[in-house]
């Protein structure tokens, strides 16, 4: 039994998270409210309240994004790291700035977010040093123009010509910001940086188990893909 106001065995949990039977996996893939999720379970007969929700996902979810992790690394450290795209967003948290590091590889792949205080060659080293002790060194960086980039590259070694600064070419960290967005929306923002770093970590996981990048591919690989990822996605809850 689950120690929260309203006691549900495990299973009901892992029913949830595998998804309805119809295919609907409203609950994990989409920016909702605790509210938003509650009525949901309501609809399918299940009555508990969005703290139990909240509960369910302070106790679950990283677990869950920490085998996803740990599942994907393994797989992307026997491949060679081509490009790495680094870009910073602020996120105010009661009131004061924070700013969420992130970096993708030339996929999209979500590699790490990091959140900081301060926006200067410290933040910017650590989120790098974190994601070279995970994945090793890329052959090159793409960022913008912040000069905090450059010192903290100098710091590590990381040599100049692997640095790549310009235009657009760091279209696609910025993008990935978006599904983090749409979610702070719907969570009405955070109330501690420690919630929101919890957070960043375990979305970044589930979007990456989830991101197929459908507007690259036909709809049947795009549905093999689809499945696969369901598939994979239901072995992890069981």
């Amino acid at each position: 039994m689950l120690e929260s106001g309203d006691e549900q065995p495990v299973p009901i949990f892992q029913q949830l998270a595998r998804g309805h039977p119809s295919g609907r996996d409203d609950v994990r893939r989409y920016p909702l409210s605790l509210r938003n999720v509650e009525d949901l379970l309501a609809e399918r007969g299940i009555d508990i309240s969005h703290e139990t929700v909240r509960f369910w996902w302070n106790r679950f979810g990283p677990m869950f994004a920490a085998e996803i992790r740990k599942r994907r690394v393994a797989h992307m450290r026997g491949y060679p790291q081509w490009r790495w795209h680094l870009d910073e967003v602020f996120v105010k948290v009661n009131g004061k700035l924070r700013y969420l590091w992130r970096a993708v590889d030339h996929e999209g792949e979500v590699l790490e977010a990091v959140v900081t205080t301060k926006r200067d060659k410290l933040a910017a080293l650590k989120l790098l040093k974190r994601i070279m002790k995970k994945y090793g060194a890329p052959r090159s960086i793409v960022t913008d123009g912040l000069r905090a980039y450059s010192a903290a590259m100098n710091d590590i070694g990381v040599a100049a010509e692997r640095h790549e600064v310009g235009g657009r070419l760091n279209n696609r960290a910025e993008n990935s910001h978006q599904p983090f967005r749409r979610r702070e929306r719907a969570m009405q923002r955070f109330r501690s940086p420690k919630t929101l770093q919890k957070f960043s970590s375990v979305h970044a996981q589930v979007h990456n188990q989830f991101n197929q990048e459908r507007h690259l591919v036909t709809r049947q690989v795009y549905k093999q893909r689809r499945s696969a990822a369901l598939a994979e996605w239901r072995a992890l809850v069981a």
